[in-house]
This record gives structure tokens, C-alpha cells and sequence, in this order.
């Protein structure tokens, strides 16, 4: 063994000591190794720093502002209501049709978002339809998780594979190559999980439903304008439109309710609406035509011609009435909330019971929640009143919903580029994502919030461990080694080996660091035994990202671990017999798809 790679060697242990131990951030330590290389002369400045500049850093990034659009644009919202809708109020219905809808969210978006979408929307079926949300959490995830084999860019480990294909010389996969292995597991998946659901546990979620500063729906009330479209149109119709937005609760005429409140009844200017509405809603209520919030059209700063609402220009606060506070048992109009103290309530959530009338007069309880619209200089003396409890930025994102059909052009342009190879895989995504931001379906600051820092990072930092691994000779070294034990194995058992490794190794690292560290090992090991690499590369890749062993190997079971009750034990009696049936699976089609196997047991292939 040359000195070089005996470096290389403690480089990667101390790497991976340290992704271990999680006592820096994994960024850090790609970065820390990145440096590492460097100074030991292993690679020079150029190779140690391309990976920043390489595709999968590239569509990584390009992709997360590509999810951010739809998501902005309310898409991933709708698509996630209508999925919660069609999944009825039976157990088996619920997972048949909300797993392959999951993974088909996930196959072009960023799982993870579509877990912790889909996660409310589960937990309201679970709630309403009186079924156990464990039961449905981890089918859920599971489905998340496989959904990103269907397409090349969905998870960094199938990037990072192409890539490291590109740079053996060999022909790069396009971006639906994996996808017929994709389709199996999904569908694998699925069936496991309808037949298999007694390996999951039955248990009522002890969660509280959402944060309560993250509240589903607040009390708020909305004025249609004198230029309003609404103007003559059914309260039906309105329903309609903003199905699963907006729940009209209660309807005022010159500050009268109405008594006649049906679906056919007609909307006049002036008229006031009460509803339920999300904190995305109450923010995104300024790009609605015709609708204002009544408390800012009222009592808000007059608004000069052609000009909406300074809501943008102005700060949404939401404040809890504090336990024995001056506010309790009086309504919002006789504390004067804009004279007394220079903001407006523009909503309100209380935990138990509905409301009807106006929220002026509206009697104040402790607990209540209060939505308040002013100007930033008059919250700072707010924020020090006995009268409540705390003062914080409201939680609401604007959504540009009208917008929505741009957005989802330019995912399928960008895609179907790709595809086509009329642009390069990174330039594609790179267009969309410019494309997103200049058609304004998700502005530049949350374009760049949404960009996870530190899996870029992490990319452009793990992919120098790989080049080295190459150039020192370790990738070859290790695969001669395992040349000389398994030269007489099978294709199929050695595909399997491989999926197998990186199962397991995945549990306590990435799967990108997964991938750069076993794929050249795989390609060096297919090569040298005369076989195509690219199956053996892909089955790595597969079993970094598919292999639901442990909590810890997604994110995304992090995120259902506490609503759903889950214990570790429970991963493993689900995820053991299910994992090693992904494997066959996956090692069986990849031997079919790139080394002229057959594909129905028996046959001549």
C-alpha cells in the first residue's frame, strides 16, 4: 500500500469518525475533508473545488428553488388537499392512494417538503376519520423516500452516481433511466404496506395538532370591494373556488348577518365575509381581486389610487391574551386596539368553540390568539404590555396563486428538457429555476432560504473524497481485494452485495457520502470482472437511498418519529423484511436493464 493512500485512508476515517459522531455538522466535516485533501497534496485546488461546480451541486440547488415555486404557488398544497380527499375514511383505501401519490410528488420535488406537507394533511384524516395516525405516518414516508428512485435528480446519491459514470468515460444515464426500478419499488412498497399493516403499531398520536403558534385556520373577515368580480356572483360559486382555502363561517350585509346564507344567495359590494383561513391565506388575501381584509380596508392607512393594501409594506404579528390580562371579558372595538394602542385585529383563533358576527365584537378570553396589523415602531412598545402573553412574526408565506400554471409550465419545460436532452440535465434545471424567480412564482430572498446550505455544501465537499479515493488507487485496491473472494459469484449476488453494503452504511452516514465512497469501489469491482459498471453503480446508489432500516436513515422518518409514536424497533420489524425485498428487487432489474438478464425468473433473458 503507497503512502498516499495510507493518507487517504486516515483522511476517510476521521472523516467519517466525525459524520458519525454528529459533533460538527456534516457540511463542515465535507468541507474539513475537502481541506484536508488539499493541504496533503492529494488533489490540487482545482479538482479539490469541483465539486461546488458540478452537475449534482447544480440540480441540488436548482431543484430545491424549483419545489420552492410550487410550493409558493400553492400547487404542492392543492395536489396534497386533493390526495387527502380522494383517500376516503377507510385504513387500506388512505395508503393505496396516498403512497403512489407521495412518491409521485417526491419523484419531482424534495422529499422531505413532501413529508412535512403531507404530514398535516394525515393527521386531519387520522383525527376525522378516528384511525390510528401510526398507521398512516409511515407508509406515508416510506413512500416519500422511494418516490426519489424514480427519477435521476431526486436524490443527490443518483447524481452523484451519474456523475462519477461521466467520469469513468462511460455514457451518462438520462434523467428517467432508473425509472422502471423506481416504479416496482413503489409499487412494492405499496402492496407491503397493505398487506403488511399489522407489522405497524396502533397508536393514537399524543401529539398536539400543529404548533400552537402554527395554527391551521384563524377567524378572519373579508370585504368585497366596490370593483370586486365577486359582485353577483353565488356564495356557491366562491365556495368552490377557494375550496380547502377559505371556509365562509358567517356572512354580514351593512353589518347585519344575513339570514339568508344559501349557496345560491348573491354577493353584493360592501358585503363581509367571515371565515377560517390558514396564516398562508390571511397573507396572500392582498392578490385576491376584490377582497381586502375588512380590518385594514377599514381602519388601515388609506390607499392611494390603483394601489392594494400596504400589507406588504406593513407587519402581520400575532399576540396570545395573557392570563388575567385587562383585555379579558372585553370586546375588540371597545379596547379601540387602533387608537389605544396603533394597531388593527385583523384575526383571531380560539381553541374551542366557532364564532359568528364581527370580530370587533368579538369578547376577548384568555389564551385567545390575536392576528394584528401595523406598522413595525408600534409593536415595539406592544411587546413589553402585561396585557400579553408574547408577541411574535406571524407565520404566513404569500402565496402567488394565481401564478400557479406558470409555475408548473416551467417545471415541465425544465424537466421534458432534460429528458430530451434538448439542454443539458444542470442547465435545464438551472433555466427553470431563473425561470421561477423572473415570473415571480417564488421571490429571490425565499429562493435562497429554500436552498438547503448545507447539502450543497456537503455535495461539493464529498464529491474530492470520491476523485481521491480514485486517484490514490483505494477504489481499485479494495476491489481487488474483493475481485479475489468473489470472482466466482454471481452478477446478481454481488448487485445485492453492493445494495447491501450501502444499506447499512447509510444508516450513520448520507447517502451521498454513501455513494462517494462505495461507487467507485463498485465501478472499479464491475470493471475489473468484465461487467457494464452502470448496474453496479446503480444498485449502490439504490441501497443509499432505499433502505428503511432505522429512524435515522431519512429525514423524513425524523419528522413522522413523534406524531406517529414510533420507537426504533418499530423501523426495524417494518423495514427489515421490506429492505431486503427492495434489494431482490432492485438487483434483479438492474441485472435485467443493463446485463442482458432475464426478467422473469426461468426464462432464457
Amino acid at each position: 500500500m503507497e503512502f498516499q493512500q495510507i493518507l487517504f485512508l486516515a483522511i476517510l476515517a476521521i472523516t467519517l469518525g466525525l459524520f458519525i459522531s454528529e459533533k460538527l455538522r456534516v457540511d463542515l466535516v465535507a468541507l474539513l475533508a475537502l481541506l484536508a485533501l488539499t493541504l496533503t497534496g492529494i488533489l490540487g485546488p482545482k479538482e479539490a473545488l469541483s465539486g461546488f461546480a458540478s452537475e449534482p451541486a447544480i440540480i441540488v440547488a436548482a431543484v430545491f428553488v424549483l419545489s420552492a415555486g410550487l410550493s409558493a404557488t400553492g400547487i404542492t398544497e392543492r395536489i396534497g388537499a386533493g390526495i387527502g380527499r380522494a383517500a376516503g375514511g377507510s385504513e387500506w383505501r388512505t395508503i393505496a392512494v396516498v403512497m403512489p401519490a407521495t412518491a409521485a410528488l417526491a419523484a419531482f420535488s424534495h422529499h422531505v417538503m413532501v413529508t412535512a406537507m403531507m404530514l398535516p394533511i394525515l393527521m386531519r384524516i387520522a383525527r376525522d376519520q378516528k384511525l390510528a395516525a401510526s398507521r398512516l405516518l409511515m407508509p406515508m414516508s416510506l413512500a416519500a423516500s422511494l418516490g426519489t428512485t424514480l427519477t435521476l435528480f431526486s436524490a443527490p446519491a443518483f447524481l452523484l452516481s451519474n456523475d462519477l459514470i461521466k467520469r469513468a468515460g462511460l455514457p451518462a444515464l438520462d434523467i428517467f433511466a432508473i425509472t422502471p426500478i423506481g416504479i416496482a419499488l413503489v409499487v412494492l412498497g405499496t402492496v407491503y404496506m397493505l398487506l403488511g399493516r399489522w407489522l405497524v403499531p396502533k397508536r393514537e398520536s399524543d401529539a398536539p395538532q400543529g404548533d400552537y403558534l402554527k395554527l391551521d385556520r384563524y377567524y378572519t373577515e373579508l370585504l368585497v370591494e366596490e370593483d370586486s368580480p365577486w359582485i353577483g356572483k353565488e356564495r356557491g360559486e366562491f365556495a368552490k373556488t377557494f375550496d380547502d382555502r377559505l371556509q365562509v363561517v358567517d356572512w354580514l350585509r351593512h353589518g347585519m348577518r344575513r339570514r339568508n346564507q344559501r349557496l345560491d344567495s348573491v354577493l353584493a359590494a360592501g358585503d363581509v365575509l367571515l371565515v377560517r383561513a390558514s396564516p398562508d391565506e390571511i397573507a396572500s388575501i392582498r392578490d385576491e381581486p376584490g377582497l381586502a381584509l375588512h380590518a385594514v380596508a377599514k381602519y388601515g392607512e388609506k390607499r392611494e389610487e390603483g394601489k392594494s393594501e400596504a400589507l406588504g409594506e406593513e407587519q402581520l404579528v400575532q399576540a396570545v391574551v395573557a392570563p388575567h390580562s385587562e383585555f379579558i371579558g372585553r370586546s375588540v372595538a371597545d379596547i379601540d386596539f387602533l387608537r389605544n394602542l396603533g394597531v388593527v385585529v385583523v384575526g383571531l383563533w380560539r381553541r374551542e368553540g366557532w364564532l359568528h358576527g364581527e370580530l370587533s365584537e368579538m369578547v376577548l378570553q384568555e389564551g385567545d390568539l390575536l392576528v394584528l396589523w401595523g406598522q413595525q415602531q408600534n409593536f415595539e412598545p406592544l411587546a413589553a404590555h402585561h396585557g400579553f402573553l408574547m408577541l411574535v412574526p406571524f407565520g404566513g408565506q404569500k402565496k402567488p396563486r394565481r401564478r400557479a400554471p406558470v409555475a408548473l409550465a416551467i417545471m415541465v419545460a425544465a424537466v421534458a428538457a432534460a429528458a430530451t436532452e434538448t439542454l443539458a440535465p444542470h442547465i435545464a434545471f438551472l433555466a427553470g429555476a431563473v425561470a421561477m424567480v423572473l415570473t415571480r412564482c417564488v421571490d429571490i430572498e425565499r429562493a435562497y432560504q429554500e436552498i438547503d446550505v448545507r447539502i450543497f455544501v456537503m455535495i461539493g465537499g464529498v464529491i474530492p473524497l470520491g476523485i481521491a479515493m480514485e486517484k490514490t488507487g483505494t477504489a481499485a485496491l479494495v476491489a481487488d481485494l474483493l475481485q479475489n473472494h468473489t470472482a466466482h459469484w454471481s452478477p446478481l449476488v454481488l448487485l445485492l452485495v453492493m445494495f447491501g453494503t450501502a444499506a447499512l452504511l447509510t444508516q450513520i452516514l448520507s447517502d451521498a457520502a454513501t455513494t462517494v465512497l462505495l461507487a467507485p469501489i463498485a465501478l472499479a469491482l464491475a470493471t475489473g470482472l468484465g461487467l457494464n459498471p452502470v448496474p453496479f453503480v446503480v444498485c449502490t446508489a439504490m441501497g443509499a437511498v432505499a433502505s428503511f432500516l432505522t429512524p435515522i436513515g431519512h429525514h423524513g422518518n425524523l419528522l413522522i418519529l413523534n406524531p406517529g409514536r414510533y420507537t426504533f424497533g418499530d423501523f426495524l420489524r417494518v423495514g427489515i423484511p421490506l429492505t431486503a425485498a427492495i434489494a431482490i428487487t432492485t438487483a434483479w432489474l438492474a441485472r435485467w436493464l443493463w446485463l442482458g438478464g432475464p426478467l422473469v425468473p426461468g426464462s432464457s433473458g
